[in-house]
């Protein structure tokens, strides 16, 4: 089942249940919008067997007739929806770049998520959790919002797949009606003491185990040619001194990185996510282990040049860090309707962005004017935030804009956006700050269990009956 959540304006990137996002639970729904071909149209001969997935071919020429492989109380799990659930799953790993479990293994995993899903449906229906027109209606904008698309687009998009939008939205609604449940049986059974943060604070304190130590570091990347000469490395590395000097002397680093950086990170505002430092190389965790977060470290020879490294977070695994890099941005975002296309909007944008720069218009006038977002009345300003509050596609764009700068027109799930970074700060998180966030981190870890026990318990107490293949 899909977990739906639907804002106006960029919200935070964390799952408030990471267990309801399992690789088994991946939503099916947003595979069909996007395209993918429904299982009918694949042909698998039966759910065990070798199956056609993105950039595979079918050999088979018609489709099984369908079967009954499980009964779940009194309703039944058909072939034909485990082998589109199988497809599915497929489809989305391999998107995802991941390499396919064998099908000996997959398969029950799928079946067993298949008859969970279908018990905790049937509760939803039996303990009276109601869904009405409006909510599957804001669902299915959500799902087109996701993908990009309009409403109409999405119908073409499910007629051309073969998928009924009646089906569609009965599919919409089932889902809406588990995730209500959901939220009605395991909240409440998560709940965060005073004594928790206490001893969760206490745990983290003094932790300097690199095993359990995350870091986010950004860089910069003076890029060395292969087999280049002993004078031309001598050059290039007195030009990434010149940077680091900079950077000590306060010039904005995202600014650097898009001057001088040759780095992948260099899109990101040079950072390279927030991770295990273990997964960073050992020089670059060696060259910035005693820095605090905002430190430079450099240059730092590694085979492909010289790297200038900025601590941009540093706390130990689990626990929220005691200093970020905080940004203040303001956009103005447009939704997206069957009036006002993506490429129209894009173009609107676009329009602000030169009047801006001409000095014909300002931008807090422009976001109260034009913005779709409950920042407009304040001249679409979004505040202090913290890393990671927007959703990726939002933050990665503002990243790696410099003070005062204007991005381009960005896409988002919610619509599209002009943004501009209005300044960077260091901070220190308060006692609060740091309470309320290892609260947030306590109560996903507590959600993601009472979520794995209530599913075992409604597991548990429904009958399932297994059926064998016709013969």
């Amino acid at each position: 089942m899909t977990n739906y959540r639907f804002f106006t304006r960029p919200v935070p990137a964390r799952s408030r249940t990471a267990a309801l996002a399992l690789l088994l639970a991946l939503p099916l729904l947003g595979a069909q919008a996007q395209g993918l071909k429904p299982s009918g149209l694949l042909r698998l001969p039966d759910a065990a067997a070798s199956a056609p997935v993105a950039g595979r071919a079918s050999t088979a020429t018609q489709r099984p007739a369908d079967f009954i492989i499980a009964i779940v109380n009194s309703e039944p799990i058909t072939n034909n929806e485990l082998r589109t659930k199988l497809i599915r799953t497929e489809q989305q790993i391999l998107q995802q770049g991941t390499a396919l479990a064998p099908r000996s293994e997959l398969v029950p995993q799928l079946l067993e998520r298949l008859i969970s899903d279908k018990a905790q449906l049937q509760m939803a229906r039996s303990s009276g959790v109601r869904v009405d027109e409006n909510a599957v209606e804001n669902a299915v904008q959500g799902v087109a919002r996701q993908n990009q698309i309009t409403v109409d687009e999405l119908r073409r998009r499910l007629k051309a797949d073969g998928i009924d939008y009646n089906q569609f939205r009965a599919d919409l609604r089932d889902e809406l009606l588990v995730s209500r449940l959901r939220q009605r049986e395991v909240e409440p059974r998560a709940t965060v003491s005073e004594q928790d943060i206490d001893q969760f604070l206490r745990d983290q304190e003094g932790g300097t185990d690199l095993s359990s130590l995350a870091l986010n570091l950004a860089e910069i990347l003076v890029a060395v040619p292969e087999n280049a000469k002993p004078d031309q490395v001598a050059a290039l590395q007195a030009k990434a001194q010149q940077v680091l000097e900079r950077a000590r002397a306060g010039s904005d680093f995202a600014a650097l990185v898009t001057e001088f950086s040759s780095s992948a990170s260099r899109s990101n505002g040079g950072q390279m996510g927030l991770r295990e430092a273990e997964r960073y190389p050992p020089l670059f965790v060696e060259a910035t282990q005693t820095l605090r977060v905002g430190g430079l470290a450099g240059p730092v020879r590694s085979g492909a040049g010289f790297h200038i490294l900025k601590v941009v977070e540093k706390r130990q695994a689990g626990m929220p860090g005691l200093a970020v890099t905080q940004s203040h941005a303001r956009h103005i975002l447009l939704r997206l309707t069957p009036q006002l296309t993506e490429a129209a909007a894009v173009e609107k944008l676009a329009g602000f962005k030169k009047r801006i720069a001409a000095g014909q218009a300002d931008f807090a006038a422009l976001a109260r004017e034009n913005s779709e977002d409950a920042s407009a009345k304040e001249g679409g300003d979004l505040g202090w935030t913290n890393p990671g509050v927007f959703v990726p596609e939002f933050e990665k764009v503002m990243n790696g804009l410099g003070p005062n700068q204007i991005s381009d027109p960005l896409v988002s799930r919610f619509g599209v956006h002009l943004v501009q970074l209005l300044e960077r700060r260091e901070t220190q998180l308060s006692a609060r700050d740091q309470r309320e966030m290892a609260r947030g981190v306590l109560r996903e870890k507590k959600q993601n269990e009472a979520y794995a026990l209530w599913a075992q318990e409604i597991r548990g107490r429904a009958y399932v009956e297994m059926r064998d293949a016709p013969q």
